[in-house]
């Protein structure tokens, strides 16, 4: 005698309409004329030869969505690529920054540099870079050395390039003007979609 639980059997039903699941269609639900113990329909409706032509439509169903998920996390997974490729590029500009601020600190200087001025930087026949207050048109054809650039010494001591001064002076600006600004938060504890209010 059988036992009622041996694989590929269900208690009652015949062994012809128990669905096996298959790794493209993925896991079919039993067949029970009383599923719980209560008959809720007509096993004869229940039992019906299905048409062959559902169970290839649930696999290109299961297919289809392996396809949407694959993509999606394609999708997603490229966003963060480009992420990490934008924060690589801007950990190196941050590095590149860094050393020549730090060689702009080294360069000989006979005067006290502050914050917000602008130096001038020039080369002597000798090799020697050196910081003067005092630009190549103030020299005018008398200008002794080579000059190699301008920049501003910033607020936290680092350096800006003339050419990037407009553009620097005015993210400064907008960051200032931002935490001159403090947020009110809404006295309403309903969540508020609308931001903080100013």
């Amino acid at each position: 005698m059988e036992d009622a639980a041996t694989p590929g059997r269900t208690e009652g039903v015949p062994e012809n309409q128990v669905q096996s699941a298959t790794p493209l269609a993925g896991a079919r639900v039993e067949l029970s004329p009383t599923p719980g113990g209560l008959a809720l329909v007509s096993p004869s409706h229940t039992h019906r030869a299905g048409d062959p032509g559902d169970l290839v439509a649930l696999a290109e169903q299961v297919l289809k969505a392996n396809e949407f998920i694959r993509a999606n996390a394609t999708n997603k997974l490229t966003v963060i690529a480009e992420q990490i490729q934008h924060l690589q590029e801007q950990a190196r500009k941050i590095l590149e920054d860094g050393l020549r601020d730090a060689d702009l600190h080294h360069v000989a200087c006979n005067i006290v540099k502050k914050p917000g001025n602008i130096y001038f930087l020039y080369r002597r026949e000798s090799g020697q870079k050196y910081f003067s207050i005092i630009s190549p048109t103030e020299w005018g054809t008398g200008c002794p050395h080579d000059f190699l650039g301008a920049y501003k010494l910033q607020h936290d001591f680092s350096w800006t390039p003339y050419e990037d001064i407009e553009k620097q002076d005015a993210k400064i600006s907008l960051v200032d003007k931002l935490l001159s600004q403090p947020l009110a938060l809404s006295p309403s504890s309903e969540p508020n979609f609308q931001g903080p209010t100013h």
